[in-house]
């Protein structure tokens, strides 16, 4: 089954976008739940996107340096079930 990694509502309820700095794993990598999988920032601060499931990594839909809001689909994890 494949779940998506969304951008979640971040600390300001003010902010609505924020852009990818980097990813901590590249696509085929195995993840866990919980693992910090890319970084984003804001004009305040930084945050890690954490996996919302573990399995492989099999698609980021956000590259390095591109803007994304909350709710936007960033990547694809594959899971075992």
């Amino acid at each position: 089954m494949k779940v998506e990694v969304k951008l979640p509502a971040l600390g300001d309820s003010d902010t609505t976008e924020v852009t990818v700095s980097f990813w901590y794993f590249d696509t085929g990598e195995k993840v866990s739940e919980g693992d910090d999988l890319l970084e984003v920032l804001t004009d305040k601060a930084a945050f890690n996107v954490p996996a919302p499931a573990s399995g492989k990594l099999v698609e980021t839909s956000a590259d390095e340096g591109q803007a994304v809001k909350v709710g936007d689909i960033l990547g694809r994890i594959e899971t075992e079930q």
